[in-house]
C-alpha cells in the first residue's frame, strides 16, 4: 500500500469508518442536536460546535498549503462564537465538515507520493508531516467532543 493510500485510510476511518481509537467524527456528531453542539460547559471552554469549525477551518488551511499555497495562520486560530444556532445552522456545518473530508480524499487520491517530502517555506515542515499532523489534529480534537458529548443537555 502507498503512503498516500495509508493517508487515505486514515482520513476515512477518523471521519465514519473503523478507527483504532473505537470512536468516529460522524458518529460522534450526527446524534448531537444544535443546542447540544452550541452548549459551552464552561464559559471559557469551546462548545462542541466551535471545535468542530475550528477543526473544518484547519483542514481547509492544512490543504491549501500541501496544495503549495502559503497561508498565514489567523491569531484567533479559528475559534469563534457560532452566531447562528439553528438546527439548519448544524447541519450546514456537518455538511462543511463533509465536504472537507472529500477535498481531502480527492487530493490524496490524486497526490504522487514524492509530493509528501516537499517543504512548507514558513514553518520548515514536509507535507507529510503536515498531513499527518491534522490527522492529530482531528483526532485531538474528537476526544474533547466525545467527552463535552457526555455532557451535552
Amino acid at each position: 500500500m502507498k503512503e498516500t493510500e495509508r493517508l487515505h485510510k486514515m482520513f476515512e476511518d477518523l471521519y465514519a469508518g473503523d478507527p483504532w481509537l473505537d470512536v468516529t467524527l460522524v458518529d460522534t456528531l450526527s446524534v448531537l442536536s444544535a443546542q447540544q453542539a452550541a452548549h459551552k460547559l464552561h464559559p471559557n471552554w469551546n462548545s462542541i460546535w466551535e471545535i468542530t469549525n475550528h477543526l473544518i477551518s484547519w483542514r481547509e488551511n492544512v490543504l491549501q498549503r500541501v496544495k503549495g499555497k502559503t497561508i498565514k495562520s489567523p491569531e484567533h486560530n479559528y475559534f469563534l462564537p457560532v452566531s447562528d444556532t439553528s438546527e439548519a445552522a448544524w447541519q450546514k456545518t456537518l455538511e462543511k465538515l463533509h465536504e472537507a473530508q472529500e477535498d481531502w480524499l480527492e487530493f490524496l487520491d490524486n497526490m504522487q507520493a514524492e509530493s509528501l517530502e516537499k517543504i512548507y517555506p514558513t514553518n520548515e515542515l514536509s507535507y507529510a508531516d503536515h498531513i499527518h499532523g491534522i490527522i492529530q489534529h482531528d483526532a485531538y480534537h474528537l476526544g474533547q467532543i466525545v467527552l463535552l458529548a457526555k455532557h451535552a443537555v
